[in-house]
């Protein structure tokens, strides 16, 4: 059985924390072994006087997951339960402020990531290491392993002038890293070491486990992301975040389900199983999204079957079928299109009869197109355009991917 930074902070009877006034960074999925929070394992301590807890700070989604769909914001207020003051990072502030901080000691950070680079609490913990870095305030990151593997690395990586919060610093789309892993590497390479970081590792996870192979309790990191096999795809599924086509959101199986009322599922299924892919499967689907994008509206797509997690590629599968829908419909240029007022925006995706790209804003962004913020450049959106061969696609990204690979062998933490 493995044993996460926080399970062994519980084993030492919080002794890293003795007379410290904490900050702790969080969501509802920070639990240890036995599905218990980390703010109720805390609370008996700081009533007690062992510790202070001065702050917890939440990421997107709220801390306890209450924000279902993505890029809502949230505002912190003092916990009626705990009487604890929490602060959102997700909204005005993404980074803490110093006024956030006030009297803390220690920053205590450990929220679970997913192993992809568009997921943004892994960006939350490093916005905190780097405000602990200027105010002098030390961090410790409970570790937790990676729950699609730490040996498959996969996609382009990030162009700094794409920075932003669905991918803050250059790792691969899909980074193979734990969240330690990623702070240590952003330390060492943006913050010249600065940020007084200590890392408590897991204990007994080996770089190619996934976690439904761990004796471990499974929490939603974030609303949709229900399961580990919604993690195995969402690499390559969070790109349809950047097109007019549902992502499965209002479904039980979001990014494991796609499609758009202008598709014809069985067609497209045809037509990308007969690409060859390896490790997948397409099943041709109807299905009614509840809310976010064609919300009320039947749907024809695809859900996408894993018949193999080794040879799976999930940046490739999707970029594979944005190919096949622009195959089927053509490209529907979104930007001539009127514009919807805000009230109007969650279904305007309906008012086109073919594939669109996702007109800017995204994630806090209004100057790029938002399948460029995600893909960390904007030669992927040209070469999904022009029809490149997967081929060509594929070779570009392992050679980015390559030229990572040093970084990523200094960060490493763990054996495989």
């Amino acid at each position: 059985m493995i044993a996460t930074g926080l399970d062994q902070l519980v084993a030492s009877d919080f002794a890293k924390l003795r007379g410290k006034r904490i900050g702790v960074v969080c969501n509802q999925a920070t639990i240890d072994v036995n599905a218990d929070h980390i703010l109720d394992l805390l609370l008996p301590l700081h009533r007690s006087g062992f510790l202070t807890i001065v702050a917890v700070f939440g990421p997107e989604h709220g801390l306890y997951g209450h924000t279902q769909d993505n890029m809502i914001e949230w505002e912190g207020l003092p916990d009626s339960r705990t009487g604890l003051v929490i602060h959102s990072l997700y909204g005005n502030h993404r980074k803490p402020t110093p006024e956030m901080l006030t009297g803390v000691e220690l920053l205590v950070a450990d929220i679970p990531d997913i192993g992809s680079r568009y997921y943004t609490f892994v960006w939350t913990i490093c916005h905190c290491m780097e405000a602990c870095s200027e105010l002098g305030i030390p961090m410790l990151l409970l570790d937790r392993p990676n729950p699609i593997g730490g040996t498959q690395v996969e996609g382009p990586v990030l162009d700094m002038v794409y920075s932003s919060f669905v991918g803050l610093y250059s790792v691969p789309t899909r980074h193979g890293l734990t969240a330690g892993e990623v702070l240590r590497y952003v330390n060492a390479r943006y913050l010249s070491g600065r940020a007084e970081l200590e890392i408590v590792e897991v204990q007994g996870w080996h770089r190619d486990q996934y976690f439904d192979t761990l004796d471990y309790p499974w929490a939603m990191s974030s609303p949709n992301m229900p399961t580990v096999e919604t993690a195995v795809v969402y690499p390559g599924g969070c790109l349809l975040e950047a097109t007019n086509l549902s992502e499965g959101r209002g479904t039980t199986r979001p990014f494991e389900t796609f499609g758009a009322p202008f598709l014809d599922g069985w067609k497209l299924a045809e037509d990308l199983n007969g690409l060859g892919l390896e490790g997948v499967k397409f099943r041709p689907i109807q299905f009614e999204p509840t809310f976010n994008k064609h919300a009320k509206k039947l749907c024809e797509g695809c859900f996408v079957h894993v018949t193999d997690r080794l040879t799976f590629r999930p940046v490739l599968t999707y970029i594979a079928i944005l190919q096949a829908c622009i195959r089927q419909t053509g490209l529907v240029d979104s930007s001539k299109v009127e514009r919807p007022s805000m009230f109007e925006a969650a279904s305007a995706e309906t008012q086109l009869n073919g594939f669109s790209w996702k007109q800017p804003p995204y994630e806090y962004v209004h100057d790029r197109m938002p399948i460029d913020i995600l893909a960390g450049n904007d030669w992927l959106r040209n070469v999904i355009e022009s029809q490149t061969s997967l081929a060509e696609i594929t070779g570009r990204m392992e050679r980015e991917s390559q030229e990572f690979a040093g970084f990523r062998e200094q960060a490493r933490l763990y054996e495989e």
